[in-house]
């Protein structure tokens, strides 16, 4: 049987991360936002965590949302022993996951009944400016594409994740986040330095003109360069939530089984269509 084509190289990938990590600099502004906006959320929790676990490849960054949780690294088999956590946060890391839905199921079976799961990563609206003006300008030097940012999910379809790994109450929102930069160059450095460059196992290995990133940085000015000369570069962040199934979580009600009407509630008049409505002509 043939192995399925896998997304991620994963020796890029902790390549690219080491190197971030080594630089106490190092531009990280993604992962102190998302690790700020978890810990506000898990305050509106009700709820003591005595067996939390982050997953994450960056790890310094999550050490304090939450205090004395566990760390493990983001592989593609998780070190998470099964039932054994109340809490897991899947940290800016899913996105570079060669199987989103296992790194989930994998994440379900390590919660206690009733254990919550919190994820954050880039969604699709991510570096839309980068990736348009450098595919533009790799069709005009080149006549063709190749990957150089990674593909990222979509809000609808990540949240339709959380329903296929078995997770009780699913809930998928964003948050957007634009950055101004001095130029392209200095938005790919910030990348870099985020462990955010090019990991993508069907990237080439060839290395890419200078020409190209002087055209691509050419073609993002013209496009969006703003009055004071400056690039906005755009960074949606998805949060997905998700318990773990168990028996005392509240339960949707079987349709038809409502007791009262919704217009008695909202004190007005029912009002019920005899006929379906013709659609109408444009």
């Amino acid at each position: 049987m043939t192995e399925p084509q896998q997304l991620t190289d994963r020796t890029a990938l902790n390549r690219n991360r080491a190197r971030a990590s080594a630089r106490p600099d190092a531009a990280l502004f993604l992962h102190e936002l998302a690790a700020t906006e978890i810990k506000e959320r898990l305050e509106l929790v009700n709820r003591t965590f005595t067996a939390p676990v982050a997953v994450s490849g960056l790890p310094r960054i999550w050490a304090d949302v939450v205090p004395g949780s566990q760390h493990v690294p983001d592989a593609d088999i998780l070190d998470l022993a099964e039932g054994a956590h109340d809490l897991v946060i899947h940290a800016m890391s899913l996105h570079w996951a060669n199987d989103p839905v296992g790194q989930l199921v994998q994440c379900r079976r390590a919660l206690k009944p009733d254990g919550l799961f919190i994820a954050a990563l880039p969604g699709g609206h991510t570096l839309t400016e980068l990736r348009a003006a450098l595919a533009e300008a790799e069709s005009r030097l080149t006549g063709g594409l190749s990957p150089r940012v990674l593909p990222m999910g979509e809000i609808r379809d990540l949240g339709g994740l959380l329903q296929r790994a078995g997770f009780a109450l699913p809930v998928a929102d964003s948050t957007i986040q634009t950055a101004s930069y001095r130029d392209a160059f200095h938005l790919m450095a910030d990348l870099r330095a985020m462990g955010e460059g090019n990991a993508l196992a069907a990237r080439s290995r060839r290395p890419s003109p200078r020409a190209l990133f002087i055209e691509a940085a050419r073609i993002y000015a013209d496009a969006f360069q703003d009055p004071d000369g400056r690039i906005p570069a755009t960074f949606e962040t998805i949060f997905l939530t998700g318990w773990a199934p168990d028996a005392n979580q509240p339960q949707p009600l079987r349709p038809g089984s409502a007791q009262s009407r919704l217009a008695d509630a909202l004190n007005t008049t029912e009002t019920t269509l005899s006929d379906p409505v013709p659609p109408r002509r444009v």
